[in-house]
């Protein structure tokens, strides 16, 4: 996920007094720190707050888990939140205090790609490895140079690879020939997606016949959707956010659009359903990174726990993902032989065959992880299972 916004790194003092205020964890008798302090920046609130709140709740289920069987190497999990408010500058900010202030092991978050790759430098120039859960854009892992970020993983697919799965769908499950694109002009999560899409699509003999664009934080689609509608597409993709996705569906079912719309993880949120209608969202599909209704049984373990933890809520795809980022880290931190950055981010580089609830991972050379991505349909506002498709 993704909305790439460049953050200004105006915190010199702040990053002074941090280092001046530094604060360790608590010791043992030998002096070294009983806990392991990993830091956490969200989007806690803002405009993809959604996001965010889905994400911790996933890392606090795993971090109670691996503290209740003892933590990692004999040590618990200390969890440090900042609240990156869906702002790019905030997320450096909070980045710098979990770095130079708290001293954290490494930081989880944040959920967009815009918010972590405003955290990429800080964690390049400290040696903190920084974990994204759903920062799907390539640039996260990758800079605009084409050099690794080395400090810089995550736990998602990226964002090609979806856009590769929605245009095999269209054109060989739904049999589609000519589909529109409608993305977010000024969102990288968008344009990539998009570009993908148009690219498999047309490889596969499928043709676009519209391309139109809006603006984040737009209301009012129905003029775009009007020009969309008079090239008659037999099928729409729509790789954005959930904020403006649910109006534009809303608005395209009320023009008289009947034709399958898809996007991808973007529209993973419980609000798209109120925004859009359950009855509108009907013969919608979206790529994603699981589905609570896969009956691989890891996954319908997960399910299980996260219900009784949270009042029978069914763990969207996000819940997931936090939730296997914890373990990802953890499973490199004991394979590291304890809280060496450095050695930390060997381990994660090296990971192979993990298996977690949103896959079995390998991380490849560009710090991506390789694994599965999963269609979903919408069926009277609920989530259904389609299909399961491999890298």
């Amino acid at each position: 996920m993704v909305k790439k916004r460049v953050a200004k790194l105006f915190m010199a003092s702040t990053l002074v007094a941090g280092i001046l205020a530094g604060c360790s964890g608590a010791k043992d008798s030998s002096g070294e720190s009983n806990s392991i302090k990993i830091g956490v920046n969200l989007e806690l609130s803002g405009g993809v707050a959604s996001y965010g709140e889905s994400l911790e709740k996933g890392i606090n289920l795993a971090v109670d888990e691996i503290n209740k069987k003892g933590g990692v190497e004999g040590k618990k999990i200390d969890l440090v939140k900042v609240d990156n408010k869906s702002d790019a500058a905030e997320a450096t900010n909070g980045a710098i205090k979990l770095t130079s202030q708290d001293k954290v092991t490494a930081i989880i978050g944040a959920a967009t790609s815009g918010d972590t790759v405003a955290q990429a430098q800080i964690a390049n120039d400290t040696k903190t490895v920084l974990l994204t859960p759903s920062g799907t854009s390539p640039n996260v892992t990758v800079g605009e140079s084409g050099k690794v970020n080395e400090f810089v993983f995550r736990t998602s697919f990226i964002d090609p690879f979806q856009g590769t799965v929605a245009a095999n769908f269209a054109s060989k499950e739904l049999k589609v020939k000519k589909a529109a694109i409608f993305a977010d002009s000024a969102s990288d999560y968008a344009k990539g997606l998009a570009a993908s899409f148009k690219k498999t699509f047309e490889a596969a003999g499928g043709n676009i016949v519209s391309e139109e664009a809006y603006v984040a934080k737009d209301t009012d689609f129905r003029a775009t959707l009007t020009r969309i509608k008079a090239e008659n597409p037999e099928f729409i993709f729509i790789p954005g956010y959930y904020e403006e996705v649910g109006l534009i569906i809303k608005q395209a079912r009320e023009l008289g659009i009947t034709v399958p719309f898809m996007g991808a993880d973007g529209w993973d949120s419980p609000k798209l359903v109120e925004l859009a209608g359950a009855d509108a969202l009907n013969n919608t599909y979206i790529t994603n990174h699981y589905s609570s209704e896969d009956p691989d049984k890891t996954i319908q373990k997960f399910v299980t726990t996260y219900k009784e933890k949270n009042g029978g809520e069914s763990p969207n795809a996000f819940n997931a993902l936090g939730y296997d980022t914890v373990y990802l880290l953890a499973d490199a931190i004991k394979h590291a032989g304890g809280t060496d950055s450095s050695k930390i981010k060997d381990a994660l580089a090296k990971t192979k065959n993990l298996s977690l609830v949103t896959g079995i991972i390998t991380i490849d050379k560009d710090h991506n992880p390789i694994k599965s991505a999963t269609v979903l349909e919408y069926k009277d506002g609920k989530q259904v299972f389609n299909t399961k498709v491999n890298p």
